[in-house]
């Protein structure tokens, strides 16, 4: 199977090999490295790698942990190994040539462009936040939660039947931690109140300890939280495809059920 690993590490010559090696040692082949920051002598780097399927991940974090210097900040499974150097434009492109199917076909693609899991884009009402923000103080409180609930217009084959969504504004990308380990990532398109929204993580989405549930505790990171980086590439695609689909964003609306709720 293939995970995805966030480390922090010195950045200072050497270091990356080391981390090499000793995911090699450890039984890991490494498919892929990103480099999220580099800064204050400190480097953020991301490692797709092919795990044996069923062997214990004890050893992996042992061999990482034993490093001087290196922090595991999250393991998670995924998907594929993120693609770079012009997959974003190849995807615009894509859209542009069927833009009635162009939500779609961008919700589907970008889990794989982000380590992901799922993804939706979501219909939200213009005064959501503020009837959020108020409804403690406004009578009808359950009633106000309810109507602020924003709608899920296309999502990706691998979203929940039922996802909780977070608390988001069309307002600008950032990033979310959700509960029970959920990561999320948000970016408007900045118009008709939709928002595109990435997730990954969660308690279905646990790496397995070891093939028998035995041995020693040991604590297992969840999925990273979305980087800045990140996040600013989601904001530039969402933006991109914004303007690449035009007016057919316009003609998006919530679901009728989900309109009548």
């Amino acid at each position: 199977m293939l995970l995805r690993i966030r480390v922090e590490l010195p950045d200072r010559p050497g270091s990356l090999g080391q981390l090499a090696r000793t995911l090699g040692v450890a039984g890991a082949d490494i498919v892929q490295v990103v480099v999220l920051e580099r800064a204050a002598g400190r480097a953020v780097d991301d490692f797709t790698v092919v795990w044996p399927s069923g062997a214990s991940v004890r050893r992996l974090l042992a061999g990482l942990g034993a490093m001087p210097g290196v922090r595991v900040d999250g393991v998670w499974q995924a998907i594929g190994a993120p693609v770079h150097g012009g997959y974003d434009a190849e995807l615009l492109a894509q859209v542009a040539v069927n833009p009635t199917e162009g939500l779609a076909t961008l919700v589907d693609a970008v889990p794989a462009l982000f380590a992901a899991d799922w993804a939706a884009v979501l219909v939200v009402p213009a005064d959501w936040a503020l009837r959020s923000s108020s409804a403690e103080s406004i009578p009808g409180r359950a009633e106000a939660l309810t109507r602020a609930e924003p709608a899920i217009a296309y999502s990706s084959w691998r979203a929940p039947e039922v996802p909780r969504l977070p608390e988001v504004t069309p307002l600008r990308g950032r990033a979310i931690n959700g509960p029970q380990g959920v990561r999320f990532a948000v970016a408007p398109f900045g118009r008709a109140g939709l928002v595109l929204l990435v997730a990954r993580g969660g308690v279905g989405t646990q790496i397995p300890l070891d093939e028998t549930g035995f041995g020693e505790p040991v604590t297992v990171p969840t999925a990273a939280g979305f980087h800045a980086t990140e996040v600013d590439r989601l904001a530039q695609l969402t933006r991109a495809a914004a303007l690449v689909l035009g007016d057919q964003i316009d003609l998006v609306s919530a679901p009728p059920a989900a309109a009548a709720a």
